[in-house]
C-alpha cells in the first residue's frame, strides 16, 4: 500500500497529483504531516508543496474541464469533510485519465459524490447570506461573528463586498478563528483575540455604538410584534431558520 504525506493544503493536494503521475505511483491514503500510518504500508511518500507544480496542474484543470467543474473543487475542499482531498485526488486522476469528459457521469461514485459534497458547500454559502446579523463598534466597523459547519465563508464574502462596498466590515469564523476585514478598498484575511473582547460571539457591550444597542433594542421588539401567537410552527421555524444559527441573530436574544 502506497501513502503520500502532505501539508493538507490545496497547493499541496495539487503537488501529489503532480508528483503521482511523475513517479507513476499513486496514493491509496493521502495523510497529514502528524497522522499515523497504517499496518501493511509499502511506501510512504513525502510530497513537498510546489506552487510552480500546483500550477501546471490547475491549468491543465481549467483547459480540460467547464469553470463550473473548477469551482466545485474548490467547494469540495472547504468542505473539510474527512476524505474530501483523497475524493478530489481520484476526481482529478479520473479526468486526466479518460479521453472523454466525466463531468456529467454521475454513475461513477466519485462524479456523484462530488456534486453531493458541493451542493452541501453552496447551501451552507446560502445561509451564510441569509443570517449574518452585523453590530457596529464604537469605531464604525461592523461586525458579525458566524460558525458554519462546512467552510463557506471565503466563498459567501464577494456578495458582501458589493453589497456593503460603503461600509467597513469584519465577518468572523468562530468556529474557525478567522475571518475577513474589508476596508472600503480591500479585503483582508484577518485573526482576532476572541477571549479578550467578545462573548458568545458576540462583542463586548463597551465596544458597542449607543445607537447599536438602541437598534437591537427596536429590533427585537419588531420581531415579537410581528409575530402571531396563534400561527406559531416551530419545525418550520427550525425548518426556515436552523436553530445553530440562532446564537448570532439579534432577534432570537
Amino acid at each position: 500500500m502506497i501513502l503520500f504525506r502532505y501539508d493538507k493544503t490545496f497547493d499541496g493536494l495539487l503537488t501529489c497529483i503532480f508528483d503521482a503521475y511523475n513517479r507513476k505511483t499513486f496514493p491509496v491514503l493521502l495523510l497529514g504531516a502528524e497522522e499515523p500510518e497504517p499496518l501493511f504500508t509499502d511506501e510512504c511518500y513525502s510530497v513537498i508543496t510546489d506552487i510552480d507544480k500546483s500550477k501546471r496542474v490547475w491549468k491543465s484543470l481549467v483547459k480540460k474541464t467547464m469553470p463550473v467543474t473548477c469551482n466545485m473543487l474548490k467547494y469540495v475542499w472547504l468542505s473539510e469533510l474527512s476524505g474530501s482531498d483523497e475524493l478530489i485526488f481520484r476526481y482529478i486522476r479520473k479526468t486526466f485519465d479518460n479521453s472523454h469528459s466525466i463531468e456529467m457521469n454521475f454513475a461513477d461514485e466519485d462524479v456523484l459524490e462530488m456534486r453531493n459534497v458541493a451542493k452541501k458547500v453552496e447551501h451552507e454559502r446560502l445561509r451564510l447570506i441569509q443570517f449574518v446579523r452585523f453590530q457596529k463598534a464604537s469605531d464604525d466597523i461592523f461586525f458579525a461573528p458566524v460558525s458554519p459547519v462546512l467552510n463557506a465563508l471565503p466563498l459567501a464574502i464577494e456578495h458582501f463586498t458589493e453589497r456593503f462596498a460603503d461600509q467597513k466590515w469584519i465577518i468572523y469564523d468562530m468556529k474557525r478563528n478567522y475571518g475577513y476585514y474589508y476596508d472600503l478598498k480591500t479585503v483582508t484575511e484577518m485573526t482576532l483575540d476572541l477571549a479578550e473582547n467578545f462573548k458568545d460571539g458576540k462583542l463586548d457591550e463597551k465596544l458597542m455604538t449607543e445607537d447599536e444597542k438602541l437598534f437591537q433594542d427596536l429590533w427585537k421588539g419588531y420581531f415579537k410584534s410581528m409575530t402571531i401567537k396563534e400561527r406559531i410552527n416551530p419545525k418550520l421555524h427550525r425548518q426556515n431558520m436552523p436553530a445553530r444559527y440562532w446564537k448570532y441573530l439579534t432577534e432570537k436574544q
